[in-house]
């Protein structure tokens, strides 16, 4: 039976898949902007920080204001309103909600939020690839321990990348490389939350207009958010890290069969078997063309003159050897997406990616020279940006996690483009976040 036929069963049989949010920004908004139209799927209840805005957010999308009054997410469930909190304890503790959506876009307490969902028997779509990032592979070891699913976010590019090698792989190919497209030139990397919009290409008015958050915004540019989901992709397929960290060559899309090769072979790759990120720009600033810069992308290799033959009469387009090709998605559509992550745990009890091993990591290097005393602002912001490095090599020389460098206070000075320590910081190790990176560190030896 199809995906969509099963939620039909769900709403046929009256067992809808029951969903409790954890935050309703951006991403969680264009998912609400979907759910109504999806059948079987019933959002029970949303917590939030604050509920005046989310309840905004909801009317902003079409959300009739009788439907947000829900007392309680047991009144919610029968009535088929949705109950607005702040107490995100109502919503992970709540026997009438099935699947968790944590999407607050906070690392550290997203780790809260999901290990108290999985210790009330909820399985999570986790939104929040900050947090997977850093501590992924201990949460679904965690989950694995609760009999509950931990699922990447289908619409983000690290669960569609892994999609696109289970394809790969379900069809026999090897796998060259995997990854993402970005809009990316070196100084990008400086880039803070007061300079994004020109960089990015949008005005003032066109972000307030959708209600865009710089600093999030900020964190794309900069090469943050890429390093973080291409460490997504490398924990869930196993592909592994550039050492030095992401290369960001620049390609349209025909290019990338003859880019995602390894270097002695005339590509841009460090070894077979990698992530990497795709630039929609030239050194000097030119656009290359039909880009990647929204998409996913895998590059496989035909390994036989009878594959390699095959290529050729149906005129898939390859590298200059004939050996490799690409299959890809130009874009991927964030929240509005989501449905699919949801109907695959609630329907089919399966998941849309998760994290097997702790393979990339993201630590925080500086955006400039800091003085000791500093306040690190964390992702998005302009002090640090994230650089993807294999985690042997992070966890070895005790680098800082980006996730968990918001507040921490800088001992010493540091120079430009220097990875920070955390023996170079004070930060308050006593959130739960920092004991699931223990356990994940603790993985390595697994």
């Amino acid at each position: 039976m199809s995906l969509y036929g099963k939620l039909l069963q769900l709403q046929e049989t009256n067992r809808p898949i029951r969903v409790g949010m954890i935050g309703a920004g951006k991403f969680g908004s264009m998912f609400l902007a979907q759910v109504r139209k999806l059948p079987g799927v019933q959002i029970v209840g949303i917590a939030d920080l604050s509920v005046a805005r989310a309840r905004s957010n909801l009317e902003f999308i079409g959300w009739p204001a009788d439907a947000l009054n829900a007392i309680s997410t047991e009144q919610a469930a029968g009535t088929g309103g949705i109950f607005l909190t702040e107490d995100t304890a109502a919503i992970t503790a709540s026997p009438f909600i099935d699947v968790i959506v944590e999407s607050t876009g906070d690392p550290i307490a997203a780790v809260d939020h999901i290990v108290s969902s999985f210790d009330h028997g909820k399985d999570v779509v986790n939104v929040t690839v900050e947090a997977d990032s850093y501590c992924g592979a201990g949460l679904a070891r965690r989950a694995r321990d609760a009999g509950v699913l931990y699922s990447l976010a289908y619409g983000d590019q690290p669960a569609l990348g892994a999609e696109l090698v289970d394809w790969a792989r379900c069809c026999g190919f090897h796998v060259m490389a995997a990854g993402r497209g970005h809009k990316w030139q070196p100084h990008f990397r400086l880039s803070t939350p007061d300079t994004v919009w020109n960089y990015w290409g949008l005005t003032a008015e066109q972000a307030a207009r959708g209600r865009l958050n710089p600093k999030m915004f900020n964190s794309f540019l900069d090469g943050s958010k890429p390093a973080i989901e291409s460490a997504a992709i490398a924990n869930a397929t196993g592909l592994s890290v550039p050492a030095e960290g992401l290369a960001f060559p620049a390609g349209d899309v025909e290019s990338i069969p003859q880019l995602m090769r390894p270097r002695d072979e005339g590509g841009a790759l460090e070894r077979r078997g990698m992530v990497e990120v795709i630039s929609s720009l030239r050194e000097d600033g030119s656009h290359v063309g039909y880009d990647i810069r929204q998409g996913i992308w895998v590059c496989v290799e035909g390994d036989t003159d009878y594959i390699r033959n095959c290529f050729e009469e149906y005129g898939v387009v390859t590298d200059s050897s004939g050996r490799y090709c690409a299959m890809y998605k130009r874009f991927h559509l964030i929240g509005l997406e989501l449905g699919m992550s949801v109907a695959h745990v609630g329907a089919r009890r399966e998941t849309t990616g998760t994290p097997s091993r702790f393979i990339g990591d993201v630590c925080a290097v500086s955006k400039g020279r800091l003085r000791s005393g500093s306040v690190l602002d964390g992702e998005g912001g302009a002090t640090v940006y994230g650089g993807l490095r294999p985690a042997p090599h992070s966890t070895a020389g005790r680098y800082l996690p980006l996730g968990l460098s918001h507040g921490a206070i800088l001992k010493r000075d540091v120079a430009l483009d220097e990875i920070i320590t955390l023996d170079d910081v004070e930060i308050d190790s006593s959130p739960l976040a920092f004991t699931l990176r223990a356990e994940t560190e603790a993985l390595l030896d697994s």
